[in-house]
């Protein structure tokens, strides 16, 4: 058995395609505060689409041993995207178009919950260790950008427990440590990990793309 936890392994194999994601399409520009709120709201609805599916799954596999120290539902965020969405945009924000890669990425989530649910693991970590490191950042990013007054427009970012999120971040840390894993199955999460930053980097470039 490997001695390094998973969290560790999936912090040290993702750090590279975690930048590169950082800096694909429109994300670099969303970092610097170069916020256009049509564009923005599309981020937020094709997001939307994918912690729908990756949260009915968590919840599909909550009695699940390898799936249940990591269904936290403190994190989950597909109702905070739909606030921040309707303040947003307004009616019909869930009409707004749903990407190639997103509908893509969101198969490959429902795939897993139905042939190998402990993956979903994967997913959990990408997304929502983001939403409590880097997202915090993009909330006041966002913000100011968009002219926003308290929390109305970034209920995404916003966590119970503590605005840093740090509390809920070791939680998640030791949820993942606690996964009863062999080393085989370790690394298909770590695999399917990385993957799923692929995918991102795939959805920020499609998303950036002029239509047409």
């Amino acid at each position: 058995m490997s001695t390094r936890t998973l969290a560790s392994q999936l912090k040290d194999a993702t750090r590279e395609l975690h930048q590169v994601a950082e800096r694909a399409g429109g994300m670099s520009a969303l970092l610097r505060g170069q916020v256009d709120r049509v564009q923005y709201c599309l981020l937020l609805r094709n997001l939307h689409a994918l912690y729908t599916a990756l949260e009915a799954a968590l919840d599909r596999h909550a009695t699940l041993s390898l799936v249940a120290p990591v269904r936290m539902p403190v994190l989950y965020r597909t109702a905070a995207l739909a606030s921040d969405l309707r303040m947003l945009h307004g009616a019909g924000w869930n009409e707004l178009p749903v990407a190639a890669a997103m509908r893509s990425y969101v198969a490959r989530v429902e795939e897993i919950a139905r042939t190998q649910p402990p993956l979903l693991a994967a997913h959990a970590y990408v997304r929502y260790m983001g939403d409590l490191s880097g997202g915090q950042i993009l909330r006041d990013v966002v913000r100011r950008a968009l002219d926003l007054q308290d929390d109305a427009g970034t209920a995404f970012y916003t966590f119970a427990g503590g605005a840093d999120g740090r509390e809920i971040r070791e939680r998640f840390r030791a949820a993942l440590d606690a996964l009863p894993l062999d080393d085989a199955l370790a690394q298909e999460i770590v695999a399917e990990a990385c993957d799923a930053f692929a995918r991102h980097v795939v959805l920020f470039e499609e998303l950036h793309r002029p239509p047409g």
